[in-house]
């Protein structure tokens, strides 16, 4: 069996029957989570700068794509997660499915993805708040040595994730309802200050780049035909759509709630295809206004939505857009900590992380280790690594989650067909293919660069793997103890 041996889904099942982690969630808490970690860096930053970057007003083509490959692999997710409900979302079911090594490169993958985009909001978050609270930027700001509001705010919200799964829930859902609220003001009152002109070309025509980066900032499938670098038309708005993907990426970490949601059968495809709809209507929508109010040349990078609004002598709405994206940059982070805690809850749980980090607090019932440890490391990147196309890396991260998970559904299918399914995904193997062929096509549309840092990450998760995981691992021992001659 070696490093390809998999775990028993009757054991993962019976397992999170034990109730290590409380059941307190339901599928409203689910769409709040889902809403929580979804709609923030991609709505309030990430519209303008690939509008003015790469694809012009068609930056909602690029959300619609981005929004069709996204449900495509949510629905991949909603069956595994219902049929396999389990803390180690996509990790667990790599490991059922395809062998130990690939739950490995699947789980330190996803603690990439999440971590980073924890450390990425959380000086983002930084920003915006000093913006909106005039705090002085050698603290708050890009430009601090130290970043002491990111250090901070991952303090704050690794207390309340520590604490317990329904008061990251309560916190969670009131931040939830002030962003989507500051999404639905945008929508509506930007809507009287489209200009048609705006709008027109919607896809604006390709031209070559001039920023001389040489290949490693070129799309990957663009280097590989040997075409000219170029932004807009067609290709830039492919481009756009594989980053802008990171702001679909939240919707997989409601898979990770799995053992702490009451009727996981039915509550967490509710959840997933839900937050995932209800954000793709907005991310459309939002995109379509900035790109309509402004044109797409002069749309400023650091604050798209509240520059736009003060081009229009709307003051009042950039000043409460600042406040939405303080509190909605807030709900990512609170998510994305729940989330890491969950991952490497199930990795120790296994054996190919310490022992200690898969076991809850006796009181709060949550993997505590885990999540202060997880937030240590985010607080130290965030507090001296600079935001920079970082996003790019939780994108490939995210799409790479993906196709493990759409290549996992007709593999369970096949060896266990008895399984009980309360959702299945239709034309199965069909969809599933279409949704890792189309994350893979996504991925081809980031850059060189981002594909050697991946490259270097999983290359050092491996041999973390070869050292410790591979040795360690709870299959590893069982089958030791199985070798070992009878007394």
């Amino acid at each position: 069996m070696g490093i390809f041996r998999t775990l028993n889904v009757d054991d993962v099942l019976q397992r999170q029957e034990s109730g290590d982690l409380k059941r307190r969630l339901k599928s409203r808490d689910l769409v709040g989570f889902g809403v929580g970690i979804i709609i923030g860096t991609g709505i309030f930053t990430l519209a303008g700068v690939e509008a003015k970057n790469h694809a012009g007003p068609a930056v909602t083509l690029s959300f619609v794509i981005g929004a069709v490959v996204a449900g495509l692999a949510a629905l991949c997710y909603a069956e595994l997660a219902s049929s396999v409900p389990t803390a180690g979302s996509a990790y667990t079911y790599a490991f059922a499915t395809l062998g130990e090594v690939f739950a490995w490169i699947i789980g330190w993958d996803l603690l990439l993805e999440f971590a980073l985009g924890a450390a990425v909001v959380s000086r983002s978050w930084s920003g915006y708040l000093a913006n909106l609270l005039g705090l002085p930027p050698e603290l708050f700001g890009e430009e601090a040595v130290v970043n002491i509001g990111a250090v901070l705010i991952i303090a704050v919200l690794t207390v309340i994730a520590v604490a317990g799964i329904r008061q990251s829930s309560v916190v969670t859902n009131a931040l939830v309802i002030v962003k989507v609220a500051v999404c639905v003001l945008v929508v509506v009152v930007g809507a009287f200050f489209v200009k048609a002109a705006n709008l027109t070309p919607f896809i604006p025509p390709a031209q070559p780049t001039d920023d001389n980066t040489g290949t490693l900032y070129q799309p990957v499938v663009q280097a590989a035909l040997g075409l000219e670098q170029s932004v807009y038309g067609l290709a830039g708005m492919l481009t756009a759509a594989a980053v802008v993907f990171f702001a679909y990426t939240g919707f997989e970490a409601l898979a990770n709630l799995g053992e702490e949601t009451r009727n996981p059968g039915r509550d967490l495809r509710i959840g997933i295809l839900g937050a995932l709809a209800l954000c793709a209507a907005l991310y459309v929508a939002v995109s379509l206004v900035l790109t309509g109010m402004i044109p797409f040349t002069d749309i400023d990078e650091g604050a798209p939505l509240a520059a736009a609004f003060n081009s229009v002598g709307q003051h009042w709405v950039g000043a409460v857009i600042s406040l939405g994206a303080v509190t909605g940059l807030t709900s990512v982070m609170m998510v994305q900590l729940v989330t890491i805690g969950r991952i490497g809850f199930a990795m120790g749980r296994d054996g190919l992380l310490p022992k200690a980090l898969g076991r809850v607090h006796p009181r709060w019932g949550t993997p505590h280790r885990m999540t202060i440890g997880g937030a240590a490391l985010i607080a130290v990147i965030a507090a001296v690594v600079p935001i920079s196309e970082l996003a790019d890396m939780v994108s490939i991260g995210a799409l790479s989650a993906m196709i493990i998970v759409a290549i996992a559904v007709p593999v369970l299918r096949r060896s266990r067909p008895d399984l009980k399914r309360p959702f299945r995904v239709p034309f199965s193997p069909v969809l599933p293919i279409i949704a890792a062929l189309a994350c893979l096509y996504l991925m081809l549309n980031l850059d060189v660069l981002t594909w050697l840092r991946f490259g270097a990450w999983l290359l050092l998760g491996l041999v973390i793997y070869l050292v410790y995981g591979r040795k360690h691992s709870r299959l590893a021992v069982e089958e030791r103890e199985q070798e070992k001659p009878l007394s």
